[in-house]
């Protein structure tokens, strides 16, 4: 195995280009897998990623494509001439084609199309025609189909001749002659039968199959419960329209775990890798959150001063705001990253809220209390005696952590409560996550704080 992060190797590869050792260079290249030489070729300045790229076998070549970003995608299909084109494009899988047209500019689009056989060209447009989201847009039309009256030998014949342009062969579909999924066989069971036995007898009847419409994270997730390598797409007839492999789920899983981390940090999801997006479009992604969540957070300045005066007789109360906020916001964040993930994982739905909030309530009197009464302990040991801070009072100490114990139950309910109400109106339960929820809980702690303060203390 090649270790890219050892620049020795990256430097052996661009020295033997510079030098024109084209022979040496391949076979260094020949070495690493697809995704390995997609990843040193993006590193090579743009003027030697054609001539290096020329170099690899035609199969490989297509591989090594697929792997690229489509920055250097788009250099290279510039680099081409129209023999070129049409050979990669030969040598591609639909989605990947469908995949590389949704990534391109329009005037390179019309290129890739003009190369691409009609049969194929029918297949992106019937893809493209799908919601973004859809179990339809990630699946591909290349699949093995069987007829239920073949028998094994005629089976295994089929496979040989059409499994070269087929993304898999390890699953094949038992189809009638309308395209109805009636089962499938996996090469395993075709490979240890009997050759005269009929495809009808040895098929698999229970099917687990999707919609087309399904949205394609539920597809990923499918996959991953039931240990699938490919997942049939059904349209509305229970017609047999295509299938989604095990390495589209894996992206869709990767790309949707991306999304839901930079909504929970208050960013607007971007397809760009960090290293690629300019300055002004890392600035769009975030200036609006952040201006939101300014705006929002000055709620909590609205609460302060309205207590301005009752702080300025028990001025020992302001030293605690900070501690109480966080320690809200830790707890609100705690209870909706959970949350969020049992409904990303489909554990969780609307109709289990009353569960979850009985839950949560628990988990924070536990924490609230275990959490002042340490507190109490503290205040009374530390600022008291050791620090001798005299206006640190039992009656103090008391205010602020009756005060945590509200909070905390406070903030693991919104915690809870906010991705829920998201997912029933529709919205990525990921935007309720940490920004927003430390915004509410700072105003709910303050007014907790205020109101224990003012009765119990008489300020």
């Amino acid at each position: 195995m090649i270790d890219l992060e050892n620049s020795t190797f990256m430097e052996q590869v661009e020295d033997l280009s510079l030098r024109k050792r084209w022979a040496d260079a391949r076979d260094m290249l020949l070495l690493l897998e697809p995704a390995d030489i997609a990843a040193v070729l993006a590193q090579l300045p743009g003027d030697r990623l054609p001539l290096l790229y020329r170099l690899l076998p035609k199969e490989l070549a297509a591989e090594v494509f697929v792997e690229m970003e489509p920055e250097e995608q788009g250099v290279l299909i510039r680099s081409f001439s129209d023999t070129e084109l049409k050979e990669v494009l030969e040598e591609l899988y639909v989605d990947d084609t469908v995949d590389l047209i949704e990534e391109m500019p329009a005037t390179v689009v019309k290129r890739i199309l003009q190369h691409t056989d009609p049969e194929t060209r029918r297949s992106v447009n019937e893809i493209l025609k799908y919601p973004e989201d859809s179990a339809g847009s990630i699946m591909t039309t290349e699949f093995v189909d069987l007829k239920r009256d073949m028998t094994v030998a005629d089976a295994l014949k089929r496979i040989r001749r059409t499994g070269s342009d087929k993304e898999t062969i390890n699953i094949c579909y038992v189809t009638d002659p309308s395209r109805h999924l009636l089962g499938l066989v996996s090469i395993r069971t075709l490979v240890l039968a009997d050759e005269e036995e009929r495809i009808e007898d040895i098929m698999e009847t229970n099917i687990i199959a999707v919609s087309t419409l399904d949205d394609k994270e539920d597809v990923a997730q499918d996959l991953s419960r039931y240990d699938f390598l490919a997942m049939p797409v059904v349209d509305k007839e229970s017609r047999l329209v295509g299938i989604v492999t095990i390495d589209d789920a894996i992206d869709v899983m990767e790309e949707e775990a991306t999304e839901d981390f930079e909504l929970m940090a208050a960013i607007t999801p971007t397809d760009k890798p960090y290293l690629r997006s300019g300055v002004w479009e890392t600035v769009r992604s975030r200036l609006p959150w952040l201006m939101l969540l300014m705006l929002s957070a000055t709620f909590t300045g609205i609460v302060i001063s309205s207590f301005e005066d009752s702080l300025a007789v028990c001025s020992v109360l302001i030293g605690f705001i900070p501690m109480l906020m966080g320690t809200g916001g830790n707890c609100g964040n705690q209870s909706s990253v959970a949350v969020i993930r049992a409904l990303s994982l489909n554990e969780l739905g609307f109709g289990d809220l009353l569960r979850v909030v009985w839950k949560e309530g628990r988990v924070a009197l536990v924490c609230g209390v275990l959490l002042a009464a340490g507190n109490f302990a503290k205040l009374l040991l530390v600022d008291r005696l050791l620090l001798h801070n005299g206006e640190v009072t039992v009656l103090v100490a008391l205010v602020i952590c009756l005060t945590l114990v509200c909070t905390v139950f406070c903030a693991k309910v919104v915690g809870c409560l906010l991705p829920l109400l998201a997912e029933k109106i529709g919205l990525d339960p990921a935007v309720m996550a940490a920004p927003f929820i430390s915004t509410i809980v700072d105003v709910l702690s303050l007014l907790i704080y205020f109101q224990f303060a003012t009765h119990m203390l008489g300020l």
